[in-house]
């Protein structure tokens, strides 16, 4: 399922970036944004982990540098049967984390320096078991892509913006004001053309991760514990995140209106620590 939801996003990319670079520069633009659109279905699938990682300014850390972080998510990879994810740290105040990386053998998970601060050892085992769950159920290759290309996507409604502003390629009046109005649909479509991208990727998944943790650590509490903390700390202060890595993260790092939680990638955090609190002893039994 995971394979096709792949294949779909990166189709969609495709085409999304084809017909706004037609908007932009007409056939020629058509052509750029298809050569764009290669590349980035290339770029995003080999190097989606490490666009991501740059975009935060993560660090890698090892067993020297965070004996502690490194100690739980060897004894978490042992847990899972799977090759243990590097680690990266995030210089944040903000308490959050998330996986990304294309496929167990190249998984990463990254954690702020915040969420080292505010959740106690067995937590932040939670939020690990977490992310390792996201890693065993193999959706972090198309959460790290629909990153990758919900930027991409922001790049374009920015190109579109600044044509607008210097003409929009002046040609006779009729033209230029069908460029315009073109220009100005892109600018609207495109942000909202990247939330959607990122609900595609189904909130369940947050829900299957949560439980998958629970089972790694055998007790759905700390994690449900963490996802209490986090919440809290997320009201006090916002990660310097994009709206386009926001779904990667273990908790929403971004707040706001109605719209907003209108796209929101996340479920209610009340929801998810009602159901990891509802789990029994037998939903407990891992599976690897």
């Amino acid at each position: 399922m995971n394979t096709l939801k792949t294949t779909v996003l990166l189709a969609a990319l495709t085409g999304l970036l084809i017909v706004i670079g037609k908007s932009l520069g007409g056939q020629s633009g058509m052509m750029i944004a298809f050569v764009m659109a290669v590349v980035m279905n290339f770029s995003s699938y080999w190097f989606s982990d490490k666009i991501v990682l740059a975009m935060h300014r993560a660090k890698p850390v090892d067993q020297g540098s965070a004996p502690e972080l490194h100690r739980m998510v060897q004894e978490l990879s042992v847990a899972a049967q799977i090759p243990m994810p590097r680690l990266y740290v995030i210089e944040d105040a903000a308490a959050n984390a998330f996986a990304t990386g294309r496929n167990p053998q190249h998984a990463v998970i990254a954690v702020t320096t915040g969420i080292l601060d505010v959740l106690d050892r067995n937590e932040l085992k939670g939020v690990l078991a977490h992310e390792m769950g996201h890693v065993m159920n193999r959706d972090i290759l198309i959460g790290s892509i629909a990153a990758t290309m919900a930027g991409a996507i922001s790049m374009l409604a920015n190109m579109a913006q600044w044509a607008l502003m210097f003409g929009g390629g002046r040609r006779d009046d009729d033209e230029r004001g069908g460029n315009s109005l073109a220009l100005i649909s892109t600018m609207i479509v495109a942000p909202m053309a990247a939330a959607l991208i990122q609900m595609a990727i189904s909130r369940s998944r947050e829900f299957i991760a949560d439980a998958t943790g629970a089972r790694l650590m055998l007790d759905p509490k700390p994690l449900a514990s963490a996802l209490r903390k986090l919440e809290a700390a997320s009201r006090r202060g916002h990660l310097g995140a994009s709206p386009a890595t926001a779904h990667l993260f273990i908790v929403n790092p971004l707040r706001g209106g109605s719209l907003k939680s209108l796209f929101s990638t996340h479920p209610p955090t009340e929801e998810r620590v009602r159901r990891l609190l509802a789990m029994d002893q037998t939903s407990l039994t891992l599976t690897v």
